[in-house]
């Protein structure tokens, strides 16, 4: 491939292309595989803002457009449409979960989750919540899969809550959703 320039998108140019080819629905990313294209200087950081180029997208509207197209593939984060693949840098999770709904109670409990990008995931085997502790501090990261390999980092105000609902089970302190426990703190380690 000598000789050849990778040229790289803009933002501007993704977001043209997307909207050309909109669809119903979050669009099958995962039936795409174009070339790479390099990467675009588009990071998300942990709190779910978006920046392009060190400046934050303001716009709504053109973050869930792009939420829309984001894929990951091992430990690596891309924007993709039918005809290409830019590379972006994720801090810690590309999503957000900044509220849930909680149906019914103990094992028949269910838990919506809503995003910073109005996304939805319903917590449930196919979609586990997993909470992460820090080595030195203890501190707890919990996070819910939304899609296709792509989890939200629950907030804090939203795992507070979740904590109030939290019940013992095999030795584990922790939350039903759809009839599935998720462990939080093993039982033992509670004050």
């Amino acid at each position: 491939m000598s000789g050849q320039k990778t040229v790289t998108p803009s933002a501007e140019s993704l977001a043209a292309s997307l909207t050309a080819a909109k669809t119903r629905g979050l669009p099958p990313v995962h039936l795409w595989n174009p070339p790479f294209c390099g990467d675009l200087g588009m990071r998300i950081a942990r709190d779910g803002t978006w920046f392009y180029q060190g400046t934050p997208i303001g716009r709504p509207g053109l973050v869930k457009l792009f939420s829309s197209i984001l894929k990951k593939e091992g430990e690596k984060y891309f924007l993709v449409t039918p005809v290409e693949k830019v590379g972006i840098t994720v801090d810690d999770a590309p999503f957000v979960a900044v509220d849930f709904e909680v149906a019914g109670e103990g094992v028949d409990q269910i838990l919506t989750f809503t995003t910073q990008v109005g996304d939805s995931a319903t917590a449930s085997a196919d979609l586990p919540i997993r909470v992460v502790r820090d080595a030195d501090t203890g501190e707890p990261s919990p996070y819910v899969l939304v899609r296709a390999n792509l989890e939200a980092l629950i907030d804090r105000k939203s795992f507070y809550r979740l904590v109030d609902l939290g019940q013992h089970h095999d030795g584990w302190f922790g939350i039903w959703s759809k009839g599935s426990f998720f462990q939080i703190i093993p039982s033992a380690e509670l004050p």
